[in-house]
C-alpha cells in the first residue's frame, strides 16, 4: 500500500461520544474501551502525520433546531431525542486528541447523516490527491462506519477498516461487523498489523 494515494477517514471523533460526559458515550463506551479505539486510533496517526499521510475528520453537526434531520430514524432519531451533536455546543466539538494534530488533519464539514460522502466534498477531496485507498477509523462500527465504508466502495476505493481503532454499540456487534460484515466489501485489519503492512 503506497501512502502517497492512501487517506485516513475520520469520524465520530467528538465530545458526545468520546468526553466522560459525552450525551452519548454510555452508547460506544464498553466496545471502544475494550479494544483501546481512541489510543489506537493516535497511534495510527502519529504514523499518518509522521508520513505526511492525507487525514481527514468529518465530524456530524447539526443546528438547533435538527432542521437537517427530516422523520428521522434509529440513531439519528436518538441523536435529536437527547439533542447531541448541536452546533456551537460542546458535544459537538472534535474531542482535543485529535485537534492537537492541528492541521495535519483536514476537517470537512457538512456531514448531517450517516455517510459521510452524503453533502460533503468528501470524494472531490480524494479525487484531487488521487486517493486509492480509504482507511476507515471511529465509531460507530454499525451505522456511519459501515455507510461511509461501503460508500468508498461503491465508488471504486479500495476500503480498509482497521478493527481496533473502530467501535460498536457493543462488544458483539463491533466483532460481528469485523468478522461477518465488513469483510463483504473491504479489508478489516487491527493496527499493529496494518502499521506494519504500511511499512513494509
Amino acid at each position: 500500500m503506497n501512502t502517497k494515494n492512501t487517506a485516513f477517514i475520520l469520524i465520530g471523533y467528538q465530545n458526545d461520544y468520546f468526553a466522560s460526559d459525552g450525551i452519548l458515550s454510555s452508547v460506544i463506551e464498553e466496545s471502544a474501551n475494550t479494544n483501546k479505539c481512541l489510543s489506537n486510533t493516535l497511534n495510527v496517526l502519529d504514523f499518518a502525520k509522521n508520513n505526511k499521510v492525507l487525514s481527514i475528520s468529518t465530524p456530524i453537526i447539526f443546528t438547533e433546531g435538527y432542521d437537517e434531520l427530516v422523520q428521522p430514524a434509529g440513531i439519528l432519531k436518538t441523536i435529536k431525542d437527547v439533542q447531541a451533536f448541536k452546533k456551537g455546543e460542546k458535544g459537538s466539538k472534535v474531542i482535543p486528541e485529535i485537534l492537537n494534530y492541528g492541521e495535519s488533519i483536514l476537517e470537512i464539514p457538512g456531514k448531517r447523516g450517516l455517510n459521510a460522502f452524503s453533502n460533503t466534498k468528501l470524494d472531490s477531496i480524494l479525487k484531487h490527491n488521487s486517493i486509492e485507498n480509504v482507511i476507515m477509523l471511529g465509531v460507530v462500527s454499525s451505522v456511519c462506519i459501515d455507510s461511509t465504508a461501503r460508500s468508498a466502495f461503491e465508488r471504486g476505493y479500495n476500503v480498509t477498516i482497521i478493527s481496533d481503532c473502530t467501535a460498536g454499540r457493543t462488544i458483539f456487534e463491533q466483532d460481528y461487523y469485523c468478522e461477518n460484515i465488513f469483510p463483504i466489501y473491504a479489508n478489516v485489519i487491527n493496527h499493529k498489523t496494518f502499521l506494519k503492512k504500511i511499512n513494509q
